[in-house]
């Protein structure tokens, strides 16, 4: 058997009570709650992301819902070092003992 990572992102639930945050469990893993700004963070697995959010926006209690942008975020930036700045011979070297 082989353990199988699967790829999840949090979605922010804003709510008019919090005594229904604990319906969505069902949905999936709640990371955080929020008592005085009333909004529950959600993670949940990327493959169903758009029926969920679909079925969140639909419920009496969900004021508004909004997906974290984290997975559409550039995080790589080792390819601009060189190019949009202008590296002085002494970062040059920096750089270099820290790649090694």
């Amino acid at each position: 058997m082989e353990f199988k990572i699967n790829e999840r992102q949090s979605v922010i639930v804003y709510l008019y009570h919090l005594k229904n945050s604990k319906q969505l469990r069902r949905y999936g893993t709640i990371h955080y709650v929020s008592r005085r700004m009333k909004y529950v963070v959600l993670y949940i697995d990327r493959s169903t992301i758009s029926e969920t959010v679909k079925k969140l926006k639909g419920m009496r209690f969900v004021k508004r819902v909004l997906m974290s942008p984290r997975p559409n975020i550039k995080i790589n930036f080792e390819d601009e070092v060189g190019t949009t700045y202008k590296l002085t011979e002494e970062d040059r070297e920096k750089y270099r003992s820290n790649k090694e």
